[in-house]
């Protein structure tokens, strides 16, 4: 039997981690936080420290920032839930990590490795033991960007969303702390 794949989107700073937190909460007793954020900066630090005093102690913390397909594989069998937060960081990451493997500027060729990983991502957490819970932010209601790497990472998360959320089951829109349902829902 698998568990449900749940997505959770919203603007920065919409309550959207908070939301998948609560649900995590529901969902389960044995949970696994996959985190993609590096502390880079001291800003992120600060973020990153944020995010870890609101966890649990008995949640296990797995600080994956690339390889997160194989995180869930390796955990979704031995947990009741697997939260990871956030896709969009995890974009990042990937979008970074192609930059030095091929020792150029991203370029748009560069999106289709990095949506067969997030693909290959979502269709691991759809078939996995463990519920798994997904946060990302939501572009499509932003300005485009006046640059052409931040037009790249905004096409790059709006089809990651579309393809998380199409295989989940269950998604929600988070507003000013408020969730909308887009699909499926808590019974």
């Amino acid at each position: 039997m698998r568990g449900k794949l749940i997505f959770i989107t919203g603007g920065i700073r919409s309550g959207k981690s908070a939301f998948a937190e609560r649900i995590t909460s529901e969902l389960g007793r044995e949970i696994t936080y996959i985190a993609t954020a590096q502390a880079l900066d001291a800003e992120m630090k600060h973020r990153i420290d944020l995010h870890r005093q609101r966890r649990p102690d008995n949640w296990n913390t797995v600080e994956e920032p690339i390889k997160v397909t194989e995180s869930v594989l390796e955990h979704g069998h031995n947990c009741d839930v697997i939260l990871l937060d956030c896709m969009t960081i995890l974009l990042s990451n990937l979008m970074f990590a192609q930059e030095e493997k091929t020792g150029q500027q991203f370029q748009k060729e560069f999106q289709n490795e990095i949506i067969e990983e997030i693909s290959s991502l979502a269709k691991t957490a759809r078939d996995a033991r463990a519920h798994v819970v997904i946060v990302s932010n939501e572009v499509g209601m932003t300005l485009v960007s006046d640059n052409f790497l931040g037009r790249q990472y905004q096409e790059l998360v709006g089809r990651a969303n579309q393809i998380i959320a199409g295989m989940a089951d269950e998604a929600y829109l988070v507003v000013a702390g408020h969730p909308i349902e887009i699909k499926g829902g808590r019974s």
